[in-house]
């Protein structure tokens, strides 16, 4: 009888390796610690703080459906970090039942500590392993996490990576083919896209900069890249997605990983030079917040008609 209550020989199997690894990776990350981080705070309330830290002043709604916390939980929380000094609430202007939070110099003198030292923890983690085992577990982690995180059921899955072998070349090339066929580009445009990332590559520094590659079905489909353009600013660049893979929402996943990844970086600014025509680019960057800033007509790749756009995101 109590074989008819188990799953399915398959399924079974596949429930236990979930939670196997689930029972791994808490004990590498040290969830079961009473404190974490060497700390006597919980993995939630570090959560919180670390939402508080990196997010413009969000209100109690913004991170209850961004943590998937219980309200009363989440307020208890709120109410215990403000009462340590923590957090400030700031009312907002156009309805006083919203308030909007943020950290003190108190709460950030607590938080970045506990960041510097989990960064250290997983810094410790990658040391142990060769860049290519490093890729390898980036890649599996932004599987699981495309995999679990659908939000557009019915369409094709898609995965981002960071950049490996090949892709530098393949960034090169279809920027090459594709602004040729669909603006007319010439081969010097090709070759701006080649320097730009030669000089990426040859001085890729992995804390402050960053490539994403998207895939599809194995194939790749898309790219950004965020470099450093000085200590407190970042540029994003040669965002490109195929025809083939447009609608999914890749472009605006690519621009949010550049944004998530500058704030980490503690950068202050991004700024992202673009063209005018390129209506579909510009719409994403508007909605994640950038800004036009200035404009510039000009004749390059074989057209005489072109506007050059600076937009820029500031936090």
């Amino acid at each position: 009888m109590a074989a008819a209550h188990r799953p399915g020989n398959e399924l079974g199997q596949r429930i236990q390796a979930v939670r196997r690894f689930n029972r791994f990776y808490t004990r590498q990350i040290g969830v079961l610690q009473q404190g974490l981080l060497n700390s006597s705070l919980s993995l939630t309330e570090i959560r919180v703080l670390y939402e508080l830290a990196h997010r413009e002043k969000p209100t109690a709604t913004e991170l209850f459906k961004e943590l998937g916390l219980d309200p009363g939980y989440l307020s208890r929380i709120l109410h215990a970090f403000q009462k340590r000094g923590w957090i400030r609430r700031e009312s907002s202007q156009d309805d006083a039942r919203r308030s909007f939070l943020s950290l003190t110099k108190q709460g950030r003198s607590v938080f970045d500590p506990l960041d510097a030292r989990s960064n250290q923890e997983v810094a410790g983690m990658l040391s142990v392993l060769a860049p290519s085992g490093q890729s390898r577990l980036l890649e599996a982690m932004q599987a699981i996490e495309s995999a679990l995180s659908s939000e557009t059921p019915g369409k094709a899955p898609y995965l981002l990576r960071t950049h490996q072998p090949g892709d530098i070349g393949w960034v090169v090339y279809r920027h090459g083919v594709l602004y040729s066929q669909e603006w007319g580009y010439d081969e010097r445009f090709e070759a701006l896209v080649a320097r730009i990332v030669a000089q990426f590559v040859e001085r890729y520094n992995p804390q402050r900069e960053r490539c994403w590659i998207a895939e599809k079905d194995g194939e790749r489909v898309g790219s950004v890249f965020l470099v450093s353009k000085s200590k407190q600013t970042a540029k994003l660049r040669l965002l490109l997605v195929e025809p083939s893979a447009r609608g999914l929402g890749i472009g605006k996943r690519l621009v949010d990983e550049c944004i998530r990844f500058a704030r980490q970086a503690r950068y202050k600014k991004i700024v992202l030079w673009t063209q005018s025509e390129l209506t579909a680019a510009r719409s994403i960057y508007e909605k994640a917040g950038f800004r036009l800033v200035r404009e510039e007509p000009h004749s390059s790749w074989s057209r005489d008609d072109l506007v050059a756009e600076t937009w820029e995101l500031r936090f």
